[in-house]
């Protein structure tokens, strides 16, 4: 696909497209890609912190993340076969039913484990929702792509499964933290097993399986064991991606891989950051399920209505401006010492930010995929834009533990929030030679045109 602007589309247009099935289906599956991602991050470390667990421990099993960096190792299998016995249900779709299964049942094994009933138990069960939750991601992921009939229809599905991811991740990241107070942390999780339900009713009864992966199906299954199926299923996405993009595919690649650093480095220490300067879990929940759904959904609908707009670079461009923002409020929380009001505001901030830049950057990489490797690309980019930034991760209660000797609990927060905060300028001036990049192709694509025309 083009990485152009496309198009003008008026309103209208965008409120007609809305109008489709598949955007209802992309919505849900959208949801049930967000649901385990902080079970087994963010959330897992506020249920341990509780448990009284140190900030290194939390820290480096945040690690099990690095399984959402890793998917494109095993993308190109999704890619070129069919999934045993749900195969029926078509190529995208039995992988999509297979992996949902599979972190609801790892899901469940937390809540019955539990980190009482010990670190590594807990953390393979997580792991394993982590790699199956991986899994869905892929797939979900190739079939968004797959089933736009252009780049316009690619904006809209970008947008809706980012307002469900965003959800998802609200209702993991906020909502979970008022049940919890109310019924405890392993009940809470069997109701988030339940909601896993929510991705199985789409991929069965509403998303249609694309006609790009029917055909893609079926020219490619029967050679994948062959020497030169595999070397297409696991070389050719890499090649097609270099051919097509040529000199400015290292730049693309680095400006994805720095694009979320900040996010990914102050996960971890999100919600034990929370614990410990004595904001609730309620509190908390309340905020980000009422005022953080909010911004979030205004964040995620300004960036897809900018990518219609304005195209995909420069709306990259606007993300990594304001994606380090969220990061430098947290660090105002923690001065004023967790302050009701300056939360509230951090959060509000917060969530449009991050809702803003998470969608910019998804429709960026989705405009980069080539159809036939669909699936292996866009695993290749989204863990380029997650691997740093997931190994460091696990770095952060270290980092925490070692600025708190020095400048207290909450001074110690602050200057890591401030330090992940500026760890998004490499980022910035990436774009920035990406928007330049773009400026320059399309001058000479108009200069062109005119002489030939």
């Amino acid at each position: 696909m083009s990485t152009d602007a496309p198009r003008r589309t008026t309103t209208r247009d965008v409120l007609r497209a809305l109008r489709q099935p598949k955007v209802l289906a992309m919505l849900l599956l959208g949801f049930s890609s967000g649901l385990p991602l902080y079970l087994v991050g963010n959330t897992m470390g506020y249920w341990m912190r509780e448990g009284g667990s140190e900030l290194s421990a939390i820290g480096f099993l945040s690690w099990v993340g690095l399984a959402y960096t890793l998917k494109f190792l095993w993308a190109p299998l999704l890619d070129k076969t069919n999934v045993p016995l749900l195969g029926r249900l078509g190529h995208r779709r039995g992988w999509m039913l297979l992996s949902q299964l599979v972190v609801a049942a790892a899901l469940a094994g937390m809540a019955i484990v539990q980190p009482e009933g010990g670190l590594v138990l807990f953390g393979a069960m997580a792991l394993v929702a982590a790699f199956a939750s991986a899994t869905q991601d892929i797939v979900i992921d190739a079939w968004r792509i797959e089933i736009a009939d252009d780049t316009e229809e690619l904006g809209l599905l970008t947008s809706g499964t980012q307002i469900g991811y965003r959800t998802a991740l609200l209702v993991t990241d906020a909502l979970i933290l008022i049940l919890a107070a109310h019924i405890g942390w392993a009940p809470s999780y069997w109701v988030m097993v339940a909601l896993m339900g929510v991705g199985v009713l789409a991929a069965l009864f509403l998303a249609r399986e694309p006609r790009a992966s029917q055909v893609t199906d079926a020219a490619s299954h029967a050679s994948l064991w062959t020497l030169s199926g595999l070397f297409d299923a696991i070389v050719g996405p890499f090649l097609a991606f270099f051919r097509t993009h040529g000199k400015w595919a290292l730049l693309m690649l680095a400006a994805i891989s720095l694009y979320r650093l900040p996010d990914f480095v102050m996960g971890p220490m999100n919600n034990p950051f929370y614990a410990d300067i004595g904001i609730s879990k309620a509190f908390v929940g309340e905020v980000r399920a009422s005022l953080g759904l909010a911004v979030s959904v205004l964040g995620i609908a300004a960036a897809g209505f900018s990518a219609v707009r304005f195209g995909f670079v420069p709306t990259l461009l606007a993300g990594a401006i304001l994606g380090p923002g969220s990061n430098a409020a947290f660090a105002w929380v923690a001065w004023a010492n967790g302050d009701s009001g300056v939360f509230i505001a951090a959060m509000a901030i917060d969530g449009f930010a991050t809702g803003f830049a998470g969608t910019a950057l998804v429709a960026y990489m989705s405009s980069l995929t080539s159809i036939g490797y669909t699936a292996t690309q866009y695993a290749l980019l989204s863990s380029f834009y997650a691997l740093l930034g997931k190994v460091l991760k696990g770095f952060s209660g270290v980092a925490v533990e070692w600025l708190q000797a020095r400048h207290g609990v909450a001074g110690g927060y602050a200057l890591f929030f401030i330090g992940t905060a500026l760890a998004g300028l490499p980022a910035l001036l990436l774009c920035l030679l990406l928007a330049r990049q773009l400026r320059v192709r399309v001058a000479a694509r108009l200069a062109d045109g005119g002489q030939t025309g």
